[in-house]
């Protein structure tokens, strides 16, 4: 085994090169754009917010779930508007994990949200959120993939 780092999956990887084609100030602004593009929750979690993680790491009442269904993985969570960049950071998991199979979840560096070149735009408290964010995403993959193996 190898120590090597994998690479992003390409959804991720776009979004980086998203941002790090940016300056700073834009990069914030693009932030607060993914803010905007959260995916509403399906009505089954929407219903029962219960279903979904806290993430203790979050300032923000944030909520979390990555599910695995027929080796894809769909990532969902719901965080208020009133905290825009703890909602942007949900926004970019969202879209950047949904339709991964589960081993690239896994495989996705801890170290993704300091790829995004936001570390001097945003405190290192709402980086931890992401953070957080990935981590229970990828223990909840996991956890789902030792259930269905039983």
């Amino acid at each position: 085994m190898t120590d090597d780092p994998k690479p992003l999956p390409a959804s991720l990887q776009e979004i980086c090169e998203d941002f790090l084609a940016l300056t700073e100030p834009e990069r914030l602004q693009l932030l607060l754009e993914f803010s905007r593009d959260l995916p509403t929750l399906p009505d089954r979690y929407a219903a029962a917010p219960g279903m979904l993680e806290k993430v203790e790491e979050c300032q923000s009442p944030v909520r979390a779930f990555a599910e695995v269904a027929d080796g894809v993985v769909t990532f969902y969570a719901s965080a208020p508007p009133e905290a825009p960049t703890t909602r942007g950071f949900a926004s970019i998991l969202a879209q950047g994990l949904s339709g991964l199979t589960p081993q690239q979840v896994v495989d996705v560096p801890e170290d993704f949200p300091m790829q995004l070149g936001l570390t001097r735009a945003v405190s290192a408290l709402r980086l931890n959120g992401m953070t957080g964010m990935l981590t229970r995403a990828k223990r909840q993959v996991i956890e789902q993939l030792a259930a269905a193996e039983g």
